[in-house]
């Protein structure tokens, strides 16, 4: 990774003043997305009544990401920026520094692998990104955006591991207890880490007393690993219906921050999620992908009861998927639906998505 993104050895942890700053820069630019009942989307035998969802599908992009997409970019020199930025992603970052990129206007160049969704495809080229297809693993996707940032002298966006990025997402956690001062326990899910990371830095910051939980799919357990062996771990390779959550480790400066400030992680099976989107749409009128459902499979599911003390937050993470997605989800041959290897949720394909 070049050295202008790399994470430092031993990564500092994002302050408050950094996180302030990110909403900053965000103000005018990201949507400040509201907090709306959940109740109605949760199982009978289970108090919903001060249960709420933050929905990041309502974010520009579809997704949380624009948040640490635009913070990292505005922060560039203009010169620098000006080369044109780099991003490898699996679907959401793509989108988000393809829409920073546009609303800024630099070119935008963005590597996806070969198993990523039309919907999210689509959705970076609408918004005016040059997309790359490049295997289908995380090595996959760094290496050629490695190649093309040295050919065009472009800077790589990195997708979680860097403390802009952290203080970006993080400004979900500072809406978050801004808007309800009696959350007790928040929900998130976790991915590269940088979503987490930063929604747990800012919660803890501004309500220590406040729990944080992390929510990972149960075929990409990178967080629990890592919490078990002290330091990010490897996999080897991860699979699942949530795309976007299925990184095969954790991020180094991610990692940090959860040390410091997430109480605890779950993980969430397959089969929990249709139900969750199903719920939210049903009763929330919410559209979620799966990754978005998962902290709200969490707590219907039991892995996690909602706080007795206070107010309950699941953080939605995003809603890039379409039609066909959807029909896949609710109306696959086992009536749940299963993600193909090959494409979207939609594909014949009756195998989850796997990362490597």
């Amino acid at each position: 990774m070049p050295a202008s993104v790399a994470p430092p050895a031993t990564p500092s942890l994002v302050t408050l003043d950094a996180l302030r700053a990110a909403a900053a820069v965000l103000r005018g630019v990201a949507v400040r997305t509201p907090l709306l009942p959940a109740g109605d989307a949760l199982p009978a035998g289970v108090d919903g009544t001060r249960v709420w969802v933050k929905p990041e599908m309502l974010q520009r992009g579809g997704a949380f990401k624009l948040r640490g997409a635009y913070t990292f970019l505005a922060g560039l020199a203009p010169a620098v920026r000006a080369r044109g930025v780099v991003a490898p992603s699996s679907g959401n970052h793509a989108q988000a520094v393809a829409l920073a990129a546009r609303l800024l206007g630099v070119p935008a160049t963005v590597v996806m692998p070969t198993t990523v969704t039309p919907a999210k495809r689509a959705g970076a080229e609408r918004l005016g990104a040059r997309v790359e297809l490049a295997g289908t693993t995380t090595a996959d996707r760094m290496a050629r955006a490695e190649e093309i940032v040295a050919a065009t002298g472009g800077v790589l966006v990195p997708p979680y591991d860097h403390p802009t990025i952290i203080a970006g997402q993080g400004t979900a956690g500072l809406e978050l207890v801004e808007d309800l001062p009696g959350v007790r326990l928040v929900l998130v899910p976790v991915g590269g880490g940088g979503l987490s990371a930063g929604v747990a830095t800012a919660v803890k910051l501004l309500s220590p007393a406040t729990r944080v939980v992390g929510v990972e799919p149960a075929g990409a357990p990178k967080l629990t690993r890592a919490r078990a062996a002290g330091a990010p771990v490897h996999l080897g390779s991860t699979r699942g219906l949530a795309d976007g959550l299925l990184a095969v480790e954790i991020g180094h400066a991610p990692f940090a921050h959860h040390q410091a400030y997430v109480d605890d992680v779950v993980t969430v099976d397959d089969a929990a999620l249709a139900p969750a989107m199903r719920a939210l749409l049903d009763r929330c009128k919410l559209v979620t992908e799966p990754s978005g459902a998962i902290t709200l499979a969490a707590l219907r599911e039991g892995l996690v009861a909602p706080a007795t003390d206070g107010e309950t937050v699941c953080v939605l993470s995003g809603g890039n998927i379409e039609w066909a997605g959807l029909c896949g989800v609710f109306c696959g041959a086992d009536g749940v639906g299963q993600r193909g290897a090959g494409g979207d949720v939609g594909t014949a394909v009756q195998a989850p998505l796997r990362r490597a």
